[in-house]
């Protein structure tokens, strides 16, 4: 199943932008308590670093990353809270 990011409608979104790694990944394991079961977690990082983070991340707790749209200047990645 292929997601279409821009059309996606997230249940919280987290600015990190202008934080250095570890930053995004903190803010978003934060936000991610707030996120019901099969809501969506948009985390927007100027941190290059967050492409991998993120997904390492999601798939160790068990969640699913739904991919990154590169914007200018920064990301939006979007990850699927599973349980």
């Amino acid at each position: 199943m292929t997601t279409d990011l821009k059309t996606l409608t997230p249940t919280k979104t987290v600015d990190a932008r202008g934080t250095a790694c570890p930053g995004p990944l903190l803010e978003a394991k934060r936000a991610m308590a707030a996120v019901p079961a099969n809501g969506i977690l948009e985390v927007m990082s100027s941190d290059q670093g967050s492409n991998e983070d993120i997904p390492m991340w999601a798939k160790k707790i068990g969640h699913e990353y739904l991919g990154n749209i590169e914007e200018a200047g920064y990301w939006r990645l979007y990850v699927r809270k599973v349980k």
